[in-house]
């Protein structure tokens, strides 16, 4: 079954198509096609506090297409949310209405706190007899999301910290969230050195894919700290030719090193391992689950419309 999810990020807006399937009792979803357009959302609302009229036109075509798109694949279900550009924008609220009225995609705006959940939800990863529990963490452009799943796959607590990749560039990071962060960790200050670690998120998946160890998808610490160490001295041209960056990974992929090697020095983290997850892979599994409980009784499904989401 073909199911879709539309993630506006604040660095970029997705479509994701995949059909979705269960094998040996595990719920298997394979991507069957991903459009990613380099929104910056996250540039406006971080900087000046509101989307500008140009991104929000933009976006409106982007999302015009997207529609046009999922009228052709005809997915089971498709689902529209967005993330911490527009938590944070004053102008959310028209840009919705506007995006309802010339696209018919309703936007829903979710907190952080269900964004971490979401993405902490996707995956049945085996942590191993030496590690206690997972740690999934999740990199975007306003914000950082990480949640901590049990071995037997239940979330024991999610957080939502206003780090990002833009936020970096623009020297908009609050130093609290910092603290806040560390603080939050120290929670689980007993596994710390046993946590197996998950990174989601493009900016990781193209470190692992230059500095990772293949097939196995994992990217050490010091792998991450010498790959950071080399990128950060190339100009931003030099990225794009060199080590074949989009323009728009080219300048947030520094920032979004650092982050992850604070979080994982803070945890005593040696490696990550990088399956190529992230919001939107959530998002088809809350539409998964909710075509198994409800049996298909809307093409568009809302989160605020269920009662239980993961």
């Amino acid at each position: 079954m073909l199911f879709a999810a539309i993630d506006i990020g604040s660095n970029a807006g997705r479509l994701y198509f995949a059909n979705v399937y269960e094998h040996n009792g595990q719920v298997i979803a394979e991507k069957a096609s991903l459009v990613r357009i380099p929104l910056r959302l996250g540039e406006d609302a971080f900087k000046i506090g509101k989307i500008s009229e140009e991104r929000i036109i933009n976006l409106l075509k982007t999302l015009k297409a997207f529609k046009l798109l999922i009228e052709v694949y005809k997915p089971v279900s498709y689902i529209a949310c967005s993330t911490a550009a527009l938590r944070e924008a004053q102008n959310t609220p028209e840009i919705v209405q506007r995006a309802k009225a010339e696209s018919g995609i309703e936007l829903e705006v979710i907190s952080g706190l269900e964004e971490a959940r979401i993405v902490g939800s996707t995956n049945n990863i085996s942590t191993g007899d030496n590690h206690n529990i997972a740690m999934y963490i999740d990199v975007g452009g306003g914000s950082t999301e990480i949640s901590m799943v049990s071995k037997d796959h239940q979330i024991i607590a999610s957080n939502s910290f206003k780090l990002g990749t833009l936020r970096m560039l623009n020297k908009n990071n609050n130093n609290n969230e910092w603290g806040d962060l560390k603080k939050w960790l120290k929670d689980f200050k007993k596994d710390f050195g046993k946590i197996y670690c998950i990174g989601s998120g493009g900016n990781i998946n193209k470190i692992n894919k230059l500095y990772g160890t293949k097939p196995d998808d994992i990217v050490t610490y010091k792998n991450i700290q010498n790959g950071y160490n080399q990128i950060r001295k190339l100009s931003i041209d030099k990225r794009i030719e060199d080590l074949g960056m989009r323009p728009d990974r080219a300048d947030v992929i520094v920032p979004a090193a650092q982050i992850f090697l604070t979080i994982m020095k803070w945890a005593k983290v040696d490696f990550i391992y990088v399956p190529k997850i992230g919001l939107s892979d959530g998002l088809i599994h809350v539409l998964y689950n909710n075509y198994q409980i409800n049996l298909n009784d809307t093409q568009v499904v809302r989160l605020k419309d269920l009662k239980s989401f993961v």
